[in-house]
């Protein structure tokens, strides 16, 4: 191979991490081994259970509520198989896992709980949302709800707000695994039994992360203005069941808003 050091050393590199997500792949390694087959082989071994101790880890900080569902058992069978299908694209393993919900969406082994993949997606939402930037208090722009007309204003909500809109009851699910108490599934139940659905709004207030029902106005109206729709299109969209006067005092209250900003002309 005549490539430079430098290039040689990187596809060494890139054809190790291949062979460490994907079995099958040694073969193509020994080109680029150091070691004998054999003690390299091992390493590999080695290196892979490391790395699944470590999907392991990184996926149960960020879906406690679906280890605790599935068991931590199942749960490390669940991580490693994400760990080789989807490998970890930076390095940062605190963003790592966003694939996990559509995975268990079609995991035949998990069909049984069909709500799990919306409870993974409030996890990572969660999950996200703690991680992401502080947003200036009172939120820039303001004023402008009284100046200006609705159509020629958009509301920007801060980085990490997220809707799970789903057809069951993803919140009292949620909700009942940071409980105590010997009743605290009743609920969960309860919402089962009635075939509930819940649209989950997962926001953070100061560092923590918190998760409630909205009524379908309310979900409407924050996804109008996540897709960049301006204010007035986005009270169309929730309706009348919308009283945008109170929505706006929780926004506030709730650091829900990052800035109100004028449409800029076209």
């Amino acid at each position: 191979m005549n490539a430079p050091a430098p290039q040689r050393e990187a596809l060494r590199q890139q054809q190790l991490l291949r062979s460490l997500w994907r079995r099958g792949s040694e073969a193509s390694l020994n080109l680029w081994l150091r070691e004998s087959p054999e003690r390299a082989l091992h390493g590999l071994a080695a290196y892979r259970g490391n790395a699944g101790a470590i999907a392991e880890r990184a996926l149960a900080a960020a879906y406690p509520t679906v280890q605790q569902l599935v068991g931590e058992e199942s749960f490390a069978q669940l991580a490693r198989a994400v760990w080789q299908r989807f490998p970890p694209q930076r390095g940062d393993l605190a963003q790592y896992g966003d694939a996990l919900p559509a995975w268990i969406e079609i995991d035949p082994q998990l069909a049984s709980e069909p709500y799990l993949a919306d409870v993974a997606r409030v996890d990572w939402a969660v999950h996200a949302i703690e991680q992401a930037a502080d947003v200036e208090q009172p939120p820039a722009g303001l004023a402008l709800l009284a100046a200006i007309d609705p159509s020629r204003l958009r509301v920007r909500l801060r980085p990490g707000l997220v809707i799970v809109a789903s057809n069951w009851p993803v919140v009292t699910i949620w909700q009942a695994h940071r409980r105590d108490g010997e009743d605290r599934f009743a609920p969960v139940r309860a919402a089962l039994a009635a075939r509930a659905r819940e649209t989950a709004l997962v926001a953070r207030n100061a560092w923590r992360a918190e998760v409630e029902a909205v009524d379908p106005a309310t979900a409407a109206f924050t996804l109008a203005l996540q897709r960049g729709a301006d204010l007035g299109r986005a009270l169309d969209d929730a309706g009348d069941a919308l009283a945008f006067d109170q929505w706006l005092q929780r926004a506030l209250t709730n650091h829900w808003l990052q800035a109100i900003e004028p449409v800029s002309d076209i």
